[in-house]
């Protein structure tokens, strides 16, 4: 996936927003959709006057196309928080993610949460916290979320922010039933053809570059889960591969074939990694995200294949190709370590096995 650069710059007595990336076509696209945004040749950037509400639509519009690295806006946030939010709920929103953290959520979410509160709480900043009810909630739903357009998702971790840090640091819940959430999304997931997903693996020499996609692949992978991979848990006289503590806390096995397997020992040979199973350049320390990323941006290229394919598209193709050969759908459930079927039935929507059996009305004409 694609990164995108936010920065704060200050222009002429103004602080700008700054939209730093690669030539991108959808995501220049949807950049030039926000009003008032401008492309400076000078900055190499698109620039927009700052305001917070910028920000927060620019993140909602690019959220779901690219990887947005907003550490330097984040940083001049906190300090334009502390200045505009009380003691008291700063201490409060301290409290909340230390709690957050000692109850083992991942960081990811500790910033989401912490980060809808405080706009949240800034939005309602001349109110005591004890004072705050559901009304409050339903009115920054209409007057804020639905008015700026924001996205289903931000709406729906706003809500589950909030409700959480009432009833941990304030202690009082908030009635579910008045507490409004979206209606939920429902979209298709992107899924590649085998003859595309081989292209994309054959297209890269680098036999780490190529392993770490086929396995991916292979398994069914999200993107870290591959990259927190350890020599450890691969069994591999049993043939599964062991994912640790994915998403939800959960581990699983996965089948590992043959095939894979000799692979995985031939990268083992060439680069041999002391811990991980795909290491970076320095020896011991875990392969990066981004240069993950890069990888799969290289054999894209090589393929020449415009599709925006990411690497969860490899997930979801090898979801779709398991269901079109005749996999249970409870295996398949199992494999992917979904929760509930419900989840793992939006692939017999794009398994073309079906499809492919039905005659349109038109070839008999």
């Amino acid at each position: 996936m694609e990164e995108v650069v936010l920065s704060i710059r200050r222009k002429k007595s103004h602080d700008y927003l700054f939209v730093s990336m690669r030539y991108n076509r959808q995501l220049i696209d949807a950049i030039k959709r926000i009003e008032n945004m401008r492309w400076s040749a000078t900055d190499r950037a698109w620039v927009v006057i700052w305001v917070v509400e910028k920000y927060e639509e620019i993140k909602a519009v690019l959220g779901d196309k690219a990887r947005v690295n907003d550490v330097q806006v984040s940083e001049y946030l906190e300090k334009e928080r502390r200045k505009m939010l009380s003691a008291e709920v700063v201490v409060a929103l301290e409290k909340f993610g230390s709690w957050l953290r000692s109850k083992r959520y991942s960081e990811n979410t500790v910033k989401v949460y912490l980060e809808a509160l405080r706009v949240f709480l800034r939005y309602y900043r001349e109110l005591a916290l004890e004072s705050i009810t559901e009304e409050h909630v339903i009115r920054f739903n209409n007057e804020y979320l639905l008015a700026k357009k924001l996205s289903n998702s931000y709406q729906n971790q706003m809500v589950n922010g909030i409700k959480l840090f009432f009833s941990t640091v304030e202690n009082r819940r908030l009635n579910p039933e008045l507490v409004h959430r979206p209606r939920r999304e429902h979209r298709l997931p992107n899924v590649l053809s085998k003859e595309e997903v081989k292209r994309i693996l054959e297209s890269l020499g680098n036999l780490k570059h190529r392993s770490m996609l086929s396995l991916i692949y292979a398994c069914g992978l999200r993107r870290g889960e591959l990259l927190n991979l350890k020599l450890k848990d691969i069994d591999a006289e049993r043939k599964v591969l062991i994912i640790r503590q994915a998403k939800g806390k959960k581990d699983r096995m996965v089948p590992i074939s043959e095939k894979i397997l000799a692979m995985l020992r031939e990268q083992y040979k060439v680069y041999k990694p002391k811990e991980w199973l795909f290491e970076g350049v320095v020896a011991g320390e875990r392969y990066s995200e981004r240069s993950l990323e890069k990888v799969l941006k290289l054999a894209l290229n090589k393929t020449g294949i415009a599709k925006p394919v990411t690497l969860h598209w490899l997930r979801h193709s090898y979801a779709t190709h398991l269901l079109e050969t005749g996999v249970d759908i409870r295996f398949i459930q199992e494999l992917l370590g979904h929760r509930s079927t419900r989840t793992t039935e939006i692939y017999t929507h794009v398994s073309t096995r079906s499809l492919q059996q039905i005659a349109s009305p038109f070839d008999s004409l």
